[in-house]
């Protein structure tokens, strides 16, 4: 028969794909995952699941139960979540996944907002700038380079900045003169490590500089960050970081300018969520406020 437990178990492997993921987000050893899975074919009468070398992926019949199976889930989560909050302050724990330099620089300074309006509500910041950020649904709400897939998430455009390159004065006054972005070539460039940069939209090397390369590589763009104002080269950094930084100036501010945007998701069956709720309203009221964030509309829900 269907039972909430079992649809749990579908989620998961239909999340996940793999029953050894399936079951350590669940607790469980993958046996106990496939007798599920096998038990709610049994009762449906057909298979779920098209089980392939490289994971299990859902049959038509399994993605039409998905949304039954989250209605399902988050009809629970919320319930739960009425039973035991007290009225006034939320409790419990958040987590937030976002990029590193929103994260670090935008949203950290900001969450002292939620702290004292929650001050019983623990807060998880999660920061990596990762193509698989949404893949993992290890998040409560995700701030993301990557515009997501509807397809377990709610999202909605956060906001859009913008990336200029950065140096210090005293950098640019013992180098070769950068007049025009082909001068770069002479220049040491910070940016991040390339066979690890998974996030399209950061791919923008050659954007800069056709064939460029850079010297100077770190995954976070707090290290960029510091790189750049330690006098070490040249970096392109989100305005939000570069502009209030009065140890940089903009390098060929004309010629170069690149706009990206953020997105906010929210897994489906949390958008109810009272802890949700007030991290998204925090975000609105940080991006509206932030003189070098342009606030994104609506888009999904």
């Amino acid at each position: 028969m269907f039972t909430a437990d079992h649809l749990r178990f579908f989620l998961q492997v239909s999340r996940h794909g793999r029953l050894s993921d399936a079951s350590r987000a669940l607790g469980v050893d993958h046996t106990t995952v496939g007798r599920r899975i096998t038990s709610l074919e049994k009762s449906a009468g057909h298979r779920l699941f098209d089980r392939t070398p490289s994971g299990w992926r859902l049959t038509e019949a399994g993605r039409r139960l998905v949304r039954y199976a989250e209605t399902v889930e988050s009809t629970l989560i919320e319930a739960f979540e009425d039973q035991t909050s007290r009225v006034g302050p939320l409790t419990g724990s958040v987590r937030i996944a976002a990029p590193d330099g929103f994260g670090a620089f935008v949203l950290m300074p900001n969450l002292r907002r939620l702290r004292r309006a929650h001050p019983d509500l623990d807060v998880e910041l999660v920061t990596a700038t990762e193509h698989n950020t949404l893949d993992t649904r290890e998040f409560d709400i995700a701030v993301t380079l990557e515009q997501p897939s509807p397809r377990f998430v709610a999202h909605r455009k956060l906001a859009t900045y913008s990336l200029h390159l950065y140096a210090t004065p005293e950098y640019l006054e013992s180098t070769a003169p950068v007049a025009d972005v082909e001068d770069l070539r002479h220049h040491t460039l910070i940016w991040y490590v390339g066979a690890l940069l998974d996030v399209a939209p950061l791919r923008i090397l050659d954007s800069i500089l056709a064939d460029g390369r850079a010297q100077i590589q770190t995954n976070n763009i707090t290290g960029h960050w510091l790189a750049a104002r330690s006098g070490l080269g040249i970096a392109p950094l989100p305005s939000y970081i570069g502009e209030p930084d009065d140890t940089l100036v903009r390098v060929v501010a004309e010629q170069f300018s690149i706009e990206r945007t953020y997105w906010v998701a929210v897994p489906r069956e949390l958008t109810g969520l009272a802890r949700v709720k007030a991290v998204d309203d925090l975000l609105r009221d940080v991006v509206a406020e932030a003189p070098h964030l342009t606030s994104g509309e609506r888009t999904d829900t």
